[in-house]
């Protein structure tokens, strides 16, 4: 890699080191800068050629230079003879002017060391091109080297050399005397052009007369480029020293057959014996062989060999060749009329231009953009021929790359964008231009879409004319997908919408909507929502062809994948406006029909998302209700009645309304915690919320507290607990006689109790520590037996394991308030008994005569009717649950339960205790 950019760095170094050494201190560099070395051309390839711009205007030339160094093995008289034979050729250049002869810029400048002068910009030499490489740079410019003449670059170029040599021969009378391909220069558009006056000869005679060529004899002791090249020369030239008009002629036949056959002329001169190569030359040529012109066109072969006639009279003049039937290509003719244009009034070239896209696919690209194109742009200034030249334009623009259409198009093209005069025109240029949109987005960068083209755009949108706009809407659609989304959003759509408003033309509005419905997959969703659909309200007409773009929108929007229309907006804007635009009287059955498809579809899709969003909200309202209940609900059955009928809270409320006012009506309501129990709440809520954000646990066999790990011995519990009842019974006092007005003794406890209970172990909820219940007991009259196993719906059934070790620790304490616990005779059940352990026996009251009513028993059992609990009795209640207290129950009736007005004066604890164990035995064992 380094020793490639050693290598193009000394080539760089010595092209400029020439250049430098050759044209340093030549006063063309005063106003020129000279670029690189591009070709060779003149009088034995002595001409260099670098590309060069005018320092002041930045215009492109070709700067031509001659270095003395080549002649200085010369001596000194022959060095002045070449100089003097150069600068006689381009000073002859420079004083004609024509098409058809290279056009000199700057006139010949002499110095020390070069001859140089400029001209219009240069390709190369037609030797270069046919293979000579004498003088060129070295590697050759690969442009130079794979060049290849297309059919009609070589016809029309030898149009042009033959139109060239008419003007020298007819015009100036003057013969060329050194036509070959040396002294053919092709331009950068392709156009070959004469230069090498060197051994040119005028006329002597006045013009009006016939001219006469006076030719200087060969003399071969004169250095090679003070002499013309022999192999283009006429042999008249050489043999009788004599030459006219047909002697260019000759050699322009000579030229034809190089062009043709790779460069070759007709015969290969021998220089140093001349005459003996002409004099057999002579009698080749009168015997002209069928093989020598066998490559060249057969339509244009016969010419040729005339031209290369050994009579001169035989010879066709310039303006006979111009005319032969081989320049009437389509191609060559167009490329000739296109050098004529400025001689062409607008009507001519109109039709012209009308008429060029059917040519230009027939040229070759090259041809195509280095001849057609600047003579297609150099007409944009003329505002009234863009229309017609405009199209082949972008026909040229299809074929280029897109750096060729950003150097060569683009900067011609941008004035037009933006020509609002003449207002025809420029109506025209509107229309060609959104007819080739997709061409321009593409090619196009974006800072001059933004610049240049959108804006041509939005003019076309808003234009007065309709014709336009409705052209502009239909195409919209087709690059779309070109513009960038802000501009879409902030430019276009304000514009359509506008243009749909304001408009008094049906076809218009109707554009605007289709438009509108074409473009809406580019769209953003919010966009549609928020400014389409609500602009689709704001349209004044009605009919149908209106009504049906406005109902494509919709069902565009609403059936989108990508776009979509929300419930919320079907129900309150789209779905009402529809309705009121389907029963619209302009409507035919077949669209008042598609109206209510839409609207169908439309009320099924909301219902099916509205009925699937209030099913997962409802999914989800169980979800959590399910999870709150669990969280706060303990696993034993005490907490559930609890969570469920209030629990203690209930019971608290009971008893502050029997301590007050008993008088109040009961009724259903709900009774403030205490203090106690807010807490526990609050820490149960804060470990369920801890285990919830836990892990999930193994499962894991929760046993229950128990004081004792050994089993007990029933037989000697059972015997125990004889023994304490026995003792119960003896220490009690006198027992009163029952009272015809039964009297109940409540004494509620303030713990979370259940009524029927005995002292209960501690039970663990699973959430918090153990929580115990406070011990609480019901005595129920002699004449009152249990009504069920459940006297409150079956809720007084409890679950939990009875406590033995309770039952040990209370053997020997006589506590009125805690009566012993039998659990431990419940194995003595019979299989004819309910299967009911004894402490629920113990704790609930004797069934009422009347069986209670089912409709009560959802509540608990019904309360017995006063009669029943008069001649019940003295029934003493303690521990209550709050979920059977007076206000839980909308039934009970307090009153009926009132405090006595006197308390017995007996001790009525141990004798309830007493009298309810000793009946519940007598149930049981039947003494």
């Amino acid at each position: 890699m380094e020793s490639m950019l050693n290598k193009l760095k000394s080539t760089v170094t010595k092209v400029t080191a020439d250049v430098t050494s050759a044209v340093m201190g030549n006063p063309v560099t005063r106003e020129f800068e000279v670029g690189r070395h591009i070709a060779s051309g003149g009088p034995g390839m002595c001409w260099r050629i670098y590309d060069g711009t005018k320092k002041s205007t930045k215009q492109e030339v070709a700067v031509f230079v001659f270095d003395k160094k080549v002649i200085d093995r010369y001596q000194k008289f022959e060095k002045d003879q070449i100089i003097d034979s150069l600068k006689k050729g381009v000073q002859q250049l420079t004083r004609l002017r024509h098409p058809r002869l290279l056009t000199v810029q700057h006139p010949l400048e002499e110095s020390r060391d070069c001859l140089a002068f400029c001209t219009e910009p240069v390709f190369a030499s037609l030797a270069n091109v046919l293979g000579q490489w004498d003088n060129l740079p070295s590697p050759v410019p690969t442009d130079i080297k794979d060049y290849k003449l297309y059919d009609v670059e070589t016809k029309y170029g030898l149009l042009q050399i033959s139109e060239g040599l008419s003007f020298l021969h007819s015009g100036v009378k003057m013969v060329h005397g050194n036509l070959c391909p040396e002294n053919i220069i092709l331009n950068k558009s392709g156009a070959w052009k004469i230069m090498g006056f060197d051994f040119s000869i005028s006329s002597s005679n006045p013009s009006d007369a016939e001219p006469k060529y006076v030719c200087k004899e060969w003399d071969p002791n004169l250095p090679p480029l003070c002499l013309p090249n022999p192999e283009y020369l006429a042999p008249e030239y050489i043999l009788s020293v004599s030459c006219d008009s047909a002697s260019d002629m000759y050699s322009l036949g000579v030229v034809m057959h190089a062009v043709f056959n790779e460069g070759k002329p007709v015969f290969q001169v021998n220089k140093q014996d001349i005459f003996k190569s002409f004099s057999r030359q002579l009698d080749q040529l009168s015997r002209l062989s069928p093989s020598v012109l066998s490559r060249i066109p057969e339509e244009v072969r016969e010419h040729v060999k005339m031209l290369l006639s050994v009579t001169a009279n035989v010879r066709p003049d310039a303006d006979q060749m111009t005319k032969i039937p081989f320049f009437d290509d389509v191609g060559a003719v167009t490329l000739q009329y296109f050098d004529t244009l400025f001689q062409r009034d607008n009507l001519q070239k109109s039709q012209f231009y009308k008429g060029l896209p059917k040519v230009l696919p027939k040229l070759p690209k090259r041809v195509v953009v280095h001849r057609v194109l600047p003579a297609l742009t150099s007409e944009f200034v003329n505002p009234d021929m863009v229309p017609f030249v405009l199209p082949n334009v972008l026909l040229i623009a299809e074929e280029c790359t897109k750096e060729e259409y950003l150097r060569l198009i683009l900067p011609d093209l941008t004035p037009v964008f933006k020509q609002q005069e003449p207002v025809q025109a420029s109506n025209m240029i509107q229309l060609i231009f959104l007819q080739k949109m997709d061409l321009l987005l593409t090619k196009t960068p974006p800072e001059d879409i933004k610049n240049s083209v959108l804006p041509m755009v939005y003019r076309a949108v808003e234009a007065p004319s309709i014709q336009i706009q409705e052209l502009c809407l239909n195409i919209i659609p087709s690059f779309a997908n070109l513009i960038d989304y802000p501009s879409m959003k902030n430019a276009l759509i304000p514009r359509i919408k506008s243009a749909c408003l304001q408009t008094s033309s049906l076809a218009v509005r109707v554009n605007s909507l289709v438009c509108l419905g074409k473009i809406l997959e580019y769209l953003d969703k919010w966009f549609v929502i928020d400014e389409i659909l609500p602009f689709l309200q704001q349209i004044p007409s009605r009919e149908p062809a209106v009504l049906m773009g406005i109902l494509g929108i919709y069902k565009c929007t609403f059936t989108h994948k990508k776009l979509g229309i929300p419930k919320e907006h079907l129900a309150a804007k789209s779905l009402p406006h529809l309705v009121s635009l389907s029963i619209d009287n302009n409507l035919n059955l077949n669209q008042f029909n598609a109206f209510m498809a839409v609207i169908r579809d439309m009320l099924s899709r909301m219902e099916a998302e509205h009925k699937t969003k209030l099913e997962q909200l409802h999914s989800m309202q169980e979800q959590q209700r399910s999870l709150n209940l669990t969280s706060q609900m303990n696993p034993t059955e005490e907490t559930k009645i609890d969570d469920i009928f209030g629990g203690s809270a209930a019971s608290a409320g009971v008893n502050s309304k029997e301590n007050g006012s008993s008088s109040v009506t009961s009724q259903p309501s709900r009774v403030s915690l205490t203090l106690e129990e807010k807490q526990r709440l609050a820490k149960e809520q804060e470990q369920a919320a801890k285990l919830r954000n836990q892990q999930p646990l193994a499962p894991q066999n929760v046993k229950p507290a128990v004081t004792t790990t050994q089993t007990k011995d029933l037989t000697s519990s059972l015997l125990n607990n004889m023994t304490s009842l026995n003792n119960l019974s003896l220490n009690s006092g006198p027992r009163t006689a029952p009272m015809q007005a039964g009297t109940l003794t409540s004494g509620f406890s303030t713990g979370p109790t259940l009524g029927g209970m005995g002292t209960m172990a501690p039970v663990s909820n699973g959430f918090s520590s153990p929580m115990g219940f406070s011990s609480g007991t019901m005595a129920m009259g002699v004449g009152m037996r249990p009504a069920s196993p459940g006297m409150y719906g079956g809720l007084a059934t409890t679950t939990s394991t009875p406590n033995f070790g309770t039952l040990t620790q209370n053997q020997n304490q006589n506590q009125p308030s805690k009566p012993p616990d039998m659990s431990a005779l419940d194995s003595l059940f019979t299989a004819t008994k309910p299967k009911v352990s004894l402490n629920q026996m113990a704790s609930k009251p004797a069934a009422a005569t009347a069986a209670p009513s089912p409709w009560l028993n959802q509540f608990g059992t019904g309360q017995p009717s006063q009669t029943a609990g008069m001649q019940a009795g003295r029934v003493g209640m303690t521990g209550v649950q709050g979920g059977f207290g007076m206000q839980a129950n909308p039934f009970f009736n307090p009153q009926n339960f009132s405090q006595p007005t006197q308390a017995p004066t007996m001790n009525t604890g141990m004798l309830k205790q007493s009298t309810s164990v000793n009946n519940d035995l007598k149930d049981l064992f039947g003494f």
